[in-house]
C-alpha cells in the first residue's frame, strides 16, 4: 500500500510590492528593497539660536553664562578652537549663535557655541587687536567722579569733601557694624549713575544677606552681582573673579568701570576657606598665601594714560571682634588712596552720615580739586582738625545743611571761617 504524503503548499513570494507612486522602481533578489522619501527636515541654519553671554575660563574648560555671571541650565560650552583663534579672555561678552542641545546615550548634554559673532560689542577681527590690561600704563587718578546730588543727600557731600573720588581710585570705607555703610553704598551708587552715566557701575555683594542683595538690585541703576552667605567660599570667589575680569575687558575698550566691592574683608575670608594650607599661619587664624588674590582683585584699580580706568571702593569691616578681620583691614590699608572711616560712637549717637572727616582723605587730592578748590578744602580741614570726632562731624553737617550745594559752603569757609564752638 503506498505511503499518504501531504501535499507541498506553494511557496509564497516574500518580496513586497514596488511602491504604486514610484514606476521606476526596481529590486533584486539580492539587495533589500530600497524606498525614498523627501526630507521634512529644515536648512541647519534655520536651527541655530542667537545667544549672548560672558565668558568664563575655568580649569580648562570655557563657559558661556547666558543669564548673569554664575552657573545656569542656559549656558552654553565654548570650543577650546574658538578662544584660540579668537583670542577670547575671561570676562569677554560673546554674541553668537548656537544649536539646539543634542542627545547622547548619557543624555541631555551641553550645547556648544556655533560661530561667535562680536566680542564686547566689536567684530571678533577687530577685538583681536585690543591691548591686554596688564600693558596698560597706570596714573594718579586725575578727573574727580562728583558725587554731590542735592542739598538733602549729604553723604555723598561729605564725600566729596573729606575723602574726593577720582576716576582709577582704590578707595575703602572702614566701617564697625552698624554704621550705615550699606547706605552710604547705596547713595554713592545712586549718584554715580546719576553724575556719570558714562561710567560703566558694578555693584559686587559678597557673602551678603539676601534681603541686602533685593535691596540693592531694586535701588540701584547698574549691574548688580551678588552671592549670599549661604553659599560656599568658592563661588563667593569664582562671581568676584570674573566681575573683576569683566570690568579689566571694559577697560582695555578705553570705558571707565566703577566696581563698588561689598565687602573686601568677606572676600578675603573667602580665599582663605578655600585656600590648600600653606604652612604659614598669621595672626587671627588666616593662611599667608589667602591674601594675594583679594589684594590683585583690589590692585586692579588704575587710571590709564591713553583712556579708560578702573575704580574701585572696597568696604573693609573693622571692630568686628575677630582678629582676622582687623589683620585684613591692616594688609589693605596701605594698598588704597583713599579712606573714609565710619565711627561706631557717631552712629550709637544717631549722628548720620557717621564719618569721621579728620581720619577720612584721599591722597593726592589737589590732582582731582583743582588748586582753589584745595585751598578751600584745606582750610576746612585745619578748621575740622582743631576740634574732637563729634564736634568736628556736628559742625560739617549743620554748615552743609545751612548751604544749597558745597560750591557755595566752601565760598563761606573761604570768606569767614566758621565759629569751632
Amino acid at each position: 500500500m503506498p505511503r499518504w504524503r501531504r501535499p507541498r503548499r506553494a511557496r509564497r513570494d516574500l518580496t513586497p510590492p514596488p511602491p504604486e507612486e514610484d514606476p521606476n522602481f526596481m529590486t533584486t533578489t539580492l539587495e533589500p528593497p530600497i524606498t525614498r522619501t523627501t526630507s521634512t527636515t529644515p536648512d541647519v541654519d534655520l536651527d541655530l539660536v542667537q545667544v549672548s553671554g560672558v565668558l568664563e575660563l575655568r580649569d580648562g574648560h570655557a563657559v558661556l553664562h547666558t543669564s548673569g555671571y554664575q552657573p545656569g541650565p542656559g549656558d552654553l560650552s565654548v570650543p577650546a578652537g574658538q578662544v584660540r583663534s579668537l583670542g577670547l579672555r575671561n570676562g569677554d561678552h560673546l554674541t553668537g549663535v548656537t544649536r539646539p542641545t543634542a542627545k547622547g546615550k548619557g543624555g541631555e548634554r551641553r550645547p556648544a557655541l556655533a560661530r561667535v559673532d562680536a566680542v564686547n560689542g566689536l567684530a571678533p577681527e577687530r577685538a583681536c587687536k585690543r591691548p591686554e590690561f596688564g600693558d596698560l600704563t597706570p596714573l594718579h587718578p586725575q578727573q574727580q567722579l562728583r558725587l554731590e546730588t542735592g542739598p538733602g543727600v549729604l553723604s555723598t557731600r561729605v564725600i566729596d569733601l573729606v575723602a574726593p573720588i577720582g576716576k582709577g581710585q582704590r578707595g575703602l570705607i572702614v566701617a564697625p557694624p552698624k554704621t550705615g555703610k550699606t547706605v552710604i553704598m547705596q547713595q554713592l551708587a545712586a549718584a554715580l549713575a546719576q553724575n556719570h552715566p558714562e561710567a560703566h557701575l558694578m555693584v559686587v555683594l559678597v557673602d551678603e544677606r539676601p534681603e541686602e542683595v533685593t535691596d540693592m538690585r531694586r535701588s540701584v541703576r547698574g549691574e548688580v552681582l551678588a552671592s549670599t552667605f549661604d553659599r560656599p567660599a568658592r563661588e563667593h570667589i569664582a562671581l568676584a573673579e570674573l566681575a573683576i575680569e569683566r570690568a579689566k575687558r571694559l577697560v582695555e575698550l578705553g570705558q571707565d568701570v566703577v566696581v563698588l566691592l561689598d565687602s573686601i574683608t568677606r572676600l578675603a575670608r573667602a580665599y582663605n576657606t578655600a585656600a590648600p594650607a600653606s604652612g604659614r599661619v598669621l595672626t587671627g587664624g588666616i593662611d599667608a598665601a589667602a591674601l594675594h588674590k583679594p589684594k590683585r582683585f583690589f590692585g586692579a584699580a588704575r587710571n590709564i594714560e591713553d583712556g579708560g580706568s578702573l575704580t574701585i571702593v572696597a568696604t573693609a569691616l573693622v571692630d568686628t571682634g575677630s582678629r582676622m578681620d582687623d589683620l585684613i583691614f591692616e594688609e589693605f590699608k596701605s594698598t588704597g588712596n583713599m579712606e573714609l572711616r565710619l565711627d561706631r560712637r557717631l552712629a550709637d549717637k544717631r549722628i548720620f552720615p557717621a564719618v569721621d572727616p579728620k581720619a577720612s582723605g584721599t591722597r593726592r587730592e589737589e590732582l582731582l580739586l583743582g588748586p582753589e578748590r584745595t585751598a578751600a578744602t584745606w582750610t576746612l580741614r585745619r578748621v575740622l582738625n582743631a576740634l574732637d570726632t563729634q564736634a568736628a562731624t556736628e559742625l560739617l553737617l549743620d554748615r552743609l545743611k545751612q548751604s544749597p550745594s558745597n560750591t557755595d559752603f566752601l565760598r563761606k569757609v573761604v570768606t569767614s571761617r566758621p565759629d569751632a564752638s
